[in-house]
């Protein structure tokens, strides 16, 4: 719980946004030590190297955080160490209920931002980091008004041994036991391989449709941040990990329902045996793309992955059918440019990103299963929406053959957001005649950069850009183009963020 002071200080300032004072003369503030930031008691304490700048950031009002930050990093704290301080002040501070999103994406969009950030020119680097901070502060402030959740301090009485720390834990979170599953999570941080931890919490992560995939999201995202920041780090986002996975607010235990969310999840576990053993070893084939483009158009969410089921039984290679996801996602986009269809491009570059990288090969059959599952869910609920549009990705292609006049840069991002389509055309044209992706690609990074004033511009463009590598090259450009409905261009206004962080001086 934290103390009435911390509380009242940040529930009058957070309400105030940093977009509005960034011209606030920037204070330079002292060196802050360990030992003038002790955590209230029952608050789960980080590493003394960090813990300073967490608090730093969790006490600081949201006016002048942004100047605040630019302070310490003129004064030489490392993107490391923000990076961080950062994700772990999410971690502590915003709860991810009632749902794995809303709030929490101020942590889900951490290593979104971090991709955006490295991508950079050295001038822009630090502007997804900083907006980040920024957008923390307002959903601390949410976090406040919805309660003021911390994250406790780990009872150490509870944790069990270590040789029971993997068993523990896949029972509670089989259970759906948020109390037991804390415990052993901590222990579980402590003894494990990051592949054991990875596999285990990967497969609780994907199985249900809660939260429109916002907890593979997260462990995708988690674990790649804490490659980055250092995995001594690890214990609290472990934690945090598995709660969020639990989340189930406003339902019985999912462990004694047969809810539709979950159907898929376990099915596809039934059809695990059933499948090659030879599976991954199969022909990457266009045409095997192009039937699963089609079958995902109108399967439902257990007849998707019966389909890859026998695709693979019949020598086709995962890639060809990820392509398939992948094309599936972003032709979503393009007949409902919105919330939903969003999600089906960032939470397939999150699958992705799991199946690549599990260890245990069951698992990673089920997460191919799994994501072909889910983008049945995603056609669904965007149906249920309404003004799911007709449309077929491969329609871009016809602008190729009608022809249009060369395509440059400038062009396509005065199209994009203004006509859509259009936009999808001409950056298929550019792309066919010869036209730089990697230029394509640095210029969408920069409109984020400039234009982006939500965690989805991040998570989207991050996921979306990464993914146009993975796909074979006979699709990749069709794949982008469909994105480019939901990226940024030139009708959009710079941020006063953006504005504000390039027009500071970062040399001493």
């Amino acid at each position: 719980m934290m103390s009435r002071t911390r509380r009242s200080f940040l529930s009058a300032s957070a309400a105030t946004s940093a977009i509005g004072t960034l011209g606030v003369q920037t204070s330079w503030l002292p060196n802050v030590q360990a030992s003038e930031l002790q955590v209230p008691n029952g608050m789960v304490q980080f590493r003394p190297e960090i813990e300073p700048l967490v608090r730093l950031l969790e006490d600081t009002p949201r006016q002048s955080i942004v100047d605040t930050i630019l302070a310490k990093i003129k004064d030489g704290v490392s993107y490391r160490e923000l990076l961080a301080a950062l994700f772990l002040a999410g971690i502590r501070n915003v709860q991810p209920r009632p749902a794995v999103g809303f709030k929490f994406h101020s942590v889900l969009v951490v290593h979104a931002a971090h991709q955006a950030s490295m991508a950079a020119t050295d001038q822009q680097r630090w502007l997804p980091l900083l907006w980040s901070i920024d957008y923390f502060k307002s959903a601390q402030a949410t976090d406040i008004s919805e309660g003021d959740w911390t994250m406790a301090a780990v009872d150490e009485t509870r944790l069990p041994e270590s040789s029971q720390a993997y068993a523990k834990l896949d029972e509670a979170m089989a259970q759906w036991d948020a109390e037991k599953a804390d415990a052993a999570a901590a222990a579980a941080a402590r003894v494990l391989s990051t592949s054991s931890l990875l596999d285990l919490l990967a497969k609780h992560a994907a199985r249900d449709f809660r939260s429109i995939g916002h907890k593979s999201i997260y462990v995708a995202g988690a674990f790649r941040t804490l490659s980055v920041i250092g995995w001594e780090h690890a214990e609290p986002v472990i934690r945090s990990l598995a709660y969020a996975i639990l989340n189930h607010v406003g339902e019985d235990n999912p462990a004694n329902r047969d809810a539709e969310v979950d159907r898929a999840g376990r099915a596809n576990w039934e059809l695990v045996p059933s499948i090659a053993k030879n599976w991954g070893f199969g022909k990457r084939d266009p045409q095997a793309t192009l039937r699963a483009l089609e079958g995902l158009r109108t399967a439902s969410p257990t007849g998707a992955s019966l389909m890859v089921k026998e695709m693979l039984n019949n020598g086709v290679h995962p890639s060809s059918i990820y392509d398939a996801i992948f094309l599936a996602s972003s032709e979503l986009v393009t007949r409902q440019p919105a919330i939903v269809p969003l999600h089906a491009v960032t939470t397939s570059n999150a699958m992705h990103y799991l199946f690549q990288n599990v260890k245990d090969e069951s698992i990673r059959l089920w997460l191919l299963l799994q994501n072909a599952s889910f983008l049945a869910h995603f056609r669904d609920a965007a149906k249920a929406r309404g003004d799911l549009q007709e449309g077929r990705i491969e329609v871009f292609r016809e602008s190729l053959q009608s022809g249009h006049t060369s395509v440059d840069l400038p062009t396509i991002f005065d199209s994009i957001r203004a006509n859509r389509k259009q936009a999808a055309e001409q950056t298929l044209q550019f792309l066919s005649g010869g036209g730089s992706a990697v230029d394509l690609v640095r210029k969408s990074r920069e409109f984020v950069f400039l234009k982006g004033t939500d965690s989805h511009d991040y998570k989207f463009s991050s996921a979306c850009l990464e993914d146009y590598q993975f796909i074979a090259p006979e699709w990749r450009d069709l794949y982008l183009a469909g994105c480019t409905y939901l990226l940024h261009g030139n009708s959009e206004k710079t941020t006063p963020l953006a504005k504000r962080v390039l027009e500071f001086s970062f040399s001493s």
